[in-house]
């Protein structure tokens, strides 16, 4: 599974979850292309501590490695308008 946590400036630890995914490689490669939009984009799930409501983020499939938490945060932030 892919995960990442961020923290936000009010303190809200934002976790975020890459939707199909798999601990097993070979598995984790076949979900990823069946949960793949036509742009190559991913769904990801963020869930934050405390009373904020939970968003859901088109990324990019290599989000985890490539994007920094201030890209996470500021697409967040956007979903959450």
């Amino acid at each position: 599974m892919k995960q990442r946590d961020v923290q936000d400036r009010e303190n809200t630890v934002w976790t975020c979850v890459q939707a199909f995914s798999s601990s097993n490689a070979k598995r984790s490669k076949a979900a990823e292309k069946r949960a793949q939009d036509n742009n190559g984009h991913v769904a990801v799930s963020c869930t934050p501590s405390g009373g904020a409501q939970s968003v859901r983020l088109s990324l990019p499939l290599e989000w985890h490695e490539r994007f920094s938490d201030e890209e996470l945060l500021q697409g967040i932030q956007a979903a959450r308008r």
